[in-house]
Order: C-alpha cells, then structure tokens, then sequence
C-alpha cells in the first residue's frame, strides 16, 4: 500500500526558491513563475510508478526525483497551472486517494534569532552552499517540518510574503528544514507566512 506523505501545489515558484532548486535538480529546471506540484510517499520506491502515470498523462516535466527506502519524493512542474493539477489529480484518483489523506504537517522547530553574529553567520554560510548568505546583525528564522515536503511550500510563501533571503530548503528525508533572514520585520512576516503555510498547505 502506497502512503501519501505530503501533497502540495505552489502555484507560482517564487524566484528564489525556483534558482533553490535548480542548484539541486537532476532533471527539467524549474524557472520563476512555474506551477509546480511537490509529493512524498511511502515506501520510497513507489515514487517510480507515479513518476510514470505524471509524466504519461500530462505535459509536466520532471524537476526531481529522489528515492530512499522509506521514503521517496517527486517534483513534477510546468507553466500551464492546468497540467500539474491534472497530472496532481490523476496520481491521486490512481492511488485511490484524495488530498485529505496526506499527513498532517507537524512543525518540529520554530525559532527566530534577532541579530546574528559574524561567528554564527560564517558557520552557516560554509554549511550552506546551494542558498544564499546570511549577513552579521540579520535576523534568521529556522523551521523544521515532519514530513519533509511541506518546507517547500512554506518557503515558497515566505518569499511571496516579505523581502527575505532563502538560505537553506531541505526537503528529503524525514525532517524538512527551512532556513532564511533579513530584517526584522521582513523576517517576522515572513516567519507567519511560512507558519501558516504548513498550517494550511495548498492542494490541487
């Protein structure tokens, strides 16, 4: 039996999370302004099979697909909103599942530092090297998701919400991360943006 883990539709990346992910595809690029649909099952190798029947019944392109034992995501996109939610509707009518079947995110972690230091700003920047920087005397927010996929989608609506700088979206695996900064203000609205987000996550 497949379990659907995360479901999520963005409807317009945003520009840089677009660029995020680009840095990590290993298939079809995503630009700013794709729709883009975002799903994590379980067991990981079951992703193959909803790879296929996305790809066959629609014209969206494969951004990722990243395969573990337990766990296995795929991020389907194009710029024709249409398409993705139709490929996002046939998955779930294949699977015998509706969007509501998908697991409720959980926030792990949620924490806003108010102006970091050059020590603490380095030491993130040399672990984070697919993102942008974090400057001294900025603040960061940090977010942790169980499952991992919704990170995407609040990272995406942070960006929607406030002039911020994506640091970090780790999406894989059993705990998704989010990492961003900018002033206080801009860092504390989007911080609500991205708490919402996974409060209410998008479907088709």
């Amino acid at each position: 039996m497949i379990k659907l883990r995360t479901y999520v539709f963005m409807d317009s990346l945003q520009p840089q999370l677009a660029a995020y992910m680009a840095t990590v595809s290993q298939g079809f690029l995503p630009v700013p302004g794709d729709a883009c649909l975002w799903i994590e099952v379980s067991p990981g190798m079951a992703v193959h099979r909803l790879t296929d029947m996305a790809l066959k019944a629609t014209r969206v392109r494969l951004a990722q697909q990243v395969v573990e034992r337990a766990y296995g995501s795929m991020v389907i996109h194009q710029r024709d909103q249409s398409d993705v939610r139709e490929a996002g509707r046939v998955l779930l009518s294949r699977l015998g599942a509706r969007q509501e079947d998908r697991e409720t995110c959980r926030v792990a972690w949620q924490e806003t530092i108010r102006g970091i230091t050059p020590d603490h700003s380095v030491l993130i920047n040399r672990q984070n090297r697919r993102g942008s920087m974090i400057l001294p005397g900025e603040s960061l927010f940090i977010l942790e998701t169980e499952p991992a996929g919704y990170v995407v989608y609040a990272a995406n609506q942070a960006e929607k919400a406030a002039s911020i700088t994506l640091i970090d979206v780790r999406a894989v695996g059993a705990f998704g991360r989010l990492t961003l900064s900018g002033s206080e203000a801009d860092v504390d609205e989007a911080a609500e943006a991205a708490l919402a987000a996974v409060r209410h996550p998008a479907g088709i």
